[in-house]
């Protein structure tokens, strides 16, 4: 059960640095600009993924705060995609969204499997 945390916690943690590190790099070196949205990129996705790697080290070591945490982190990824992928209809801000929705789907099922 930590395998989904664990993995999305190096998903979550990637993408904010890849956001981040491909924005200083092209769009400051090609464009001459930068773009303001890459340091949020960076703090939410290392923020995210950082939940979701503490949740699946409790998760594995059978702490009973692991489904809460991991849970924590996805329903706080939904809440940050839902609204931008509603109104940009970008790929990135839906795929964040879908896996949002999918990992919190996931934890509550495992949260109602333990605790309900």
């Amino acid at each position: 059960m930590e395998h989904p945390a664990f993995t999305l916690s190096a998903l979550c943690t990637l993408g904010g640095i890849m956001g981040y590190a491909l924005n200083i790099i092209f769009l400051t070196s090609v464009l001459k600009f930068r773009k303001k949205g890459s340091v949020p990129s960076l703090i939410g996705g290392v923020s995210v993924g950082l939940l979701y790697g503490i949740g699946g080290y409790l998760i594995k070591q059978n702490n009973e705060y692991g489904i809460h945490c991991a849970l924590s982190a996805s329903i706080l990824l939904l809440a940050a995609g839902a609204p931008r992928a509603f109104s940009t209809k970008k790929p990135v801000p839906i795929a964040l969204t879908s896996i949002g929705v999918l990992a919190t789907a996931y934890y509550a099922k495992k949260y109602k499997d333990f605790y309900l």
